[in-house]
């Protein structure tokens, strides 16, 4: 058996970059950019107001000054400011030649065509963001590898940049294996369960960023399932499989991945709980996932490995989840192996991450996950985790606040 940091590097050297492609704006959220965006000139690119009010020459001590015009967002005014005139301005509009400062609407007093400013001094460049004073012209805006999320494209579309270079999603086939599986809507008869898997895993592969080809269940039929896998590799990037990889004479993924010549098989059991019959292969630059069948050990070897996968080959500049010290707040009892316990973090009133786990840790109990912002790695060890002691979290959700 393996243990997983072994694991996870057979599977890197199997990893290869996606090509970029350009996509919209829109098309271009979650995604992940694939170059480095330099601004193509000064944000904003000209002098504006930040506030409504009147556009003035800061020098000019007098108070009276008179409107010559009104400056609204959009348009340009033909008309220069000088000692002892104005325009009223709108919040984002130009500013009009000779004018350096705004005084805002609450510091003056209109007097017909005349306004009086109440402001005792006026600073220049009062309530105007100046030329480039966002972003100068050459700067580096976004870098390579970071995610789109809704301020990178809101500036993505300031600048005028559209398509967006990013990098292709990984395109990924989920298959569930077993007879004794039935589709969520239909009734369950004897010994038969409905198949979460599949549904888990598209949840969890969407969220990671991959494209989801195909997704379906596969009977316990040996020619059946082997010319499903045969079709599916051969048009994805990677292909996960969930069920038939233990032990058992219907176990058949196993089987046809350990016959099949065109097949590399790099590891098939892994030190770790849950997840220790996990299968890893590669079909020329397909990878091949094959998940323990219990829907936690899926999720788990899911998160600890194939979501990182996909962020890798995606270019994500950070694909791994954030890891952190935490303090456990009640006692751990340890595992043969290395484990991933579900996990509630939450930071006290003395800033400190605790950690407890939530509850009853069986593969088979979905109900694990919830509310679990994190797996707890406990290594393996003779005597028991006591509340105080620190341990490794993988946080896939923000600690909780304590109340």
């Amino acid at each position: 058996m393996r243990p997983p940091q072994e694991a996870w590097e057979i599977i890197s050297r199997h990893l290869r970059l996606l090509e970029a492609e350009s996509v919209s704006l829109l098309q271009a959220a979650g995604r992940i950019l694939a170059e480095d965006i330099l601004a193509a000139e000064d944000y904003p690119p000209f002098a504006a107001a930040t506030m409504d009010g009147f556009a003035v020459y800061s020098d000019d001590s007098s108070p009276w000054r008179e409107i010559i015009g009104e400056q609204p967002a959009g348009k340009v005014l033909d008309v220069e400011v000088t000692d002892g005139y104005t325009v009223r301005i709108m919040t984002g509009a130009p500013m009009p030649a000779g004018a350096d400062a705004v005084v805002p609407v609450e510091a003056t007093e209109l007097a017909e065509d005349h306004v009086i400013i109440h402001q005792e001094e006026v600073q220049p460049g009062e309530n105007v963001r100046q030329i480039g004073s966002d972003i100068k012209a050459g700067a580096l805006v976004l870098r390579a590898g970071i995610t789109l999320g809704p301020a990178e494209i809101g500036l993505l579309a300031s600048m005028g940049l559209t398509p967006v270079p990013v990098r292709r999603q990984p395109k990924v086939s989920v298959i569930s294996t077993g007879d004794e599986l039935v589709e969520p809507e239909e009734s369950v008869g004897p010994g038969q369960i409905r198949d979460a898997n599949r549904f888990s895993l598209r949840t969890s592969l969407l969220e990671a960023g991959a494209e989801i080809s195909w997704a379906g269940m596969a009977p316990d039929n040996r020619d059946e399932l082997e010319t499903l896998l045969n079709e599916r590799t051969a048009a994805d990037d990677i292909v996960i499989t969930s069920g038939g990889v233990s032990m058992g004479e219907l176990d058949l993924i196993k089987a046809i991945l350990f016959d099949s010549e065109d097949v590399a098989v790099h590891f098939r059991r892994l030190y770790l709980k849950p997840g220790k019959p996990l299968n890893f292969a590669t079909k020329q630059q397909t990878l091949i996932f094959g998940l323990p069948g219990n829907p936690v050990s899926s999720l788990v070897t899911f998160e600890v490995f194939i979501r990182r996968a996909i962020r890798t080959m995606s270019g994500a500049g950070k694909p791994e989840r954030p890891l952190l010290s935490v303090v456990l707040s009640s006692d751990v009892e340890p595992s043969d192996r290395i484990e991933y316990q579900r996990g509630v973090v939450s930071q006290g009133e003395d800033g400190r991450l605790y950690a407890k786990s939530t509850g009853q840790q069986r593969s088979s109990r979905l109900a694990s996950f919830l509310d679990a912002n994190a797996l707890l790695v406990i290594a393996p060890r003779e005597t028991t985790y006591e509340a105080g002691e620190t341990v490794d979290a993988i946080m896939f959700g923000t600690p909780y606040q304590d109340s």
